[in-house]
């Protein structure tokens, strides 16, 4: 941006020079004049008339959701699952009213209202989800150049930290249990998920060439889910799985039914259908047991790890969590982060004979 006087045509010129702040490109304008306070005058309005050309060409909110999805997952941070689901939450709740505006007309209220208001039969985990969702979005045009800032504003929900009901270790006796004799197709499935608490995706794509019976491991480095394929784990780590030695009879069992087979379990029909989870409930039902979803046999897992005395940062750890708040809602579960607190509260002697009053005869 300045002025400079030509001499090859004897006039002073004004130019201004940019980058697009969405498009990255930089983009110069100039204009002759007669005089230098004329040339200084008109470095000023071609600034102008650069910030207004940048100005038409901003991007709307539906651009920017379309553009922050697909660049997270074109760069391998996101599954297409994840993609999806920030897409679709972002475009039904937020496209019918911001949708066609200029993301930078989208203020801090407005925000809050439609997570107040307009999320209003929706539960407090879901707002904040999708607030989480719209925070992703700005981050990204901000760190994009797009936006100067983030006008997200900062909203506290009252989301319990509960989880689903887990099962105890009599009810997976139980369970496991009632399933070996009554040769249920799914046993494998659910004894393999209740000894390692790995997840629904980490079983389906665990083959046997990861499965270590000499030294007792199982490398878990791979998941799968109907929408990307077979893909890495959830936190993109590969974590080793002890074999507890009760496992690995059921794991040599395995391999002596189906020796030629490439994965570990059985591929059964409702499991590639991915509805494992009904068929969870319906056995659990059908023996007097508490329904829980396919994956609150990690829940499970995890408590009954906890509950034995296993130091949380192993269960953390073996588990796959990176997340050490999820890591505590299991230890509340398991009354871990209390056990042990009342050993010395002395009040009374609960022994002692306590003295009965008697009439006495006259």
């Amino acid at each position: 941006m300045g002025i400079k006087f030509n001499t090859q045509i004897q006039k002073w010129e004004a130019f201004v020079s940019k980058r697009n702040p969405f498009s990255g490109q930089p983009v110069s304008i100039r204009k002759r004049c007669e005089t230098r306070s004329i040339a200084l005058r008109a470095e000023k309005e071609l600034l102008i008339r650069l910030n207004e050309k940048f100005y038409d060409c901003f991007p709307k909110w539906k651009d920017i959701v379309q553009t922050y999805t697909a660049t997270k997952y074109e760069q391998g941070e996101w599954s297409s699952k994840t993609q999806q689901n920030y897409y679709t939450n972002l475009a039904s709740h937020t496209f019918h009213l911001w949708g066609n505006r200029l993301a930078d007309e989208i203020n801090t209220q407005e925000i809050r209202d439609l997570i107040r208001n307009d999320l209003n039969g929706y539960s407090e985990s879901h707002k904040k989800s999708v607030l989480k969702f719209i925070r992703g979005a700005f981050n990204f045009a901000v760190d994009s150049g797009i936006l100067d800032r983030n006008p997200v504003p900062k909203i506290h929900f009252r989301v319990g930290d509960k989880i689903k009901l887990c099962l105890t270790l009599e009810q997976v006796k139980k369970f496991l249990e009632a399933a070996k004799e009554l040769e249920n197709p799914w046993y494998y499935h659910w004894t393999l998920a209740l000894y390692t608490g790995m997840r629904n995706g980490e079983l389906y794509a665990l083959k046997w060439e990861k499965v270590n019976l000499e030294n007792n491991f199982i490398l878990v480095d791979s998941s799968w889910n109907a929408k990307d394929g077979f893909k890495s784990t959830k936190s993109g780590d590969d974590r080793i799985v002890e074999i507890a030695p009760n496992l690995s009879l059921i794991l040599k069992e395995l391999k002596l039914l189906r020796p030629d087979d490439v994965f570990v379990l059985p591929r059964v029909y409702n499991w590639d259908r991915g509805i494992q989870a009904n068929e969870l409930r319906k056995f659990l039902l059908g023996i007097g047991l508490p329904s829980i979803r396919f994956h609150d046999l990690r829940a499970t897992w995890a408590t009954l790890m906890l509950t034995k005395g296993t130091e949380p940062i192993k269960v953390m750890k073996m588990g796959g969590w990176k997340d050490l708040k999820t890591m505590e809602i299991y230890i509340r579960k398991a009354g871990v982060d209390i056990k042990g607190i009342t050993s010395d509260l002395d009040l009374h002697n609960p022994r002692k004979m306590i003295g009965e009053v008697i009439q006495l005869k006259s």
